[in-house]
């Protein structure tokens, strides 16, 4: 008996997200560090560990599809709480701490992919991303045309 595979389709996608998500969340929650922080401190990260705020601002809202002031008050938890500072107006950089947590974050994240994609064929995964990628910049343009 085998099983039939379903189409991609936005469920299919979601339920892969929200899997996948719901790992690492429960490596985030040992931090108390929510979703969104997480992705602040990767923006900050990937720009060299100092940014200006705006840009955070910007990643988390064009891709996580929240308000802008849901992203300002993550980037404000963050400097709360000692993550993140300012050290000109304007811009955020880590802090020791921020940068500590990020790496570790980054590491639970990185062994769960690993576990979650091991044994996928690389052609698969390929082929996997190409489509993402087009039904992402499809779903955007619905957005931007709405």
């Amino acid at each position: 008996m085998t099983t039939s595979v379903p189409p991609v389709n936005g469920q299919i996608i979601g339920l892969a997200h929200y899997a996948s998500r719901a790992a690492l969340e429960r490596v985030l929650a040992r931090s108390g560090t929510t979703f969104e922080e997480s992705v602040a401190l990767r923006a900050v990260s990937d720009n060299g560990g100092t940014v200006e705020a705006a840009r955070v601002v910007g990643r988390l809202t064009a891709g996580l599809k929240i308000e802008e002031s849901a992203a300002r008050r993550t980037v404000d938890e963050l400097t709360a709480r000692g993550l993140l500072e300012e050290p000109s107006p304007g811009q955020v950089s880590l802090t020791d701490g921020g940068r500590e947590l990020f790496t570790s974050i980054r590491a639970a994240g990185d062994a769960i992919a690993a576990r979650v994609y091991a044994g996928i064929p690389a052609e698969d995964l390929a082929a996997a991303g190409r489509v993402l990628a087009l039904v992402t910049e499809r779903a955007e343009a619905e957005l931007a045309g709405a």
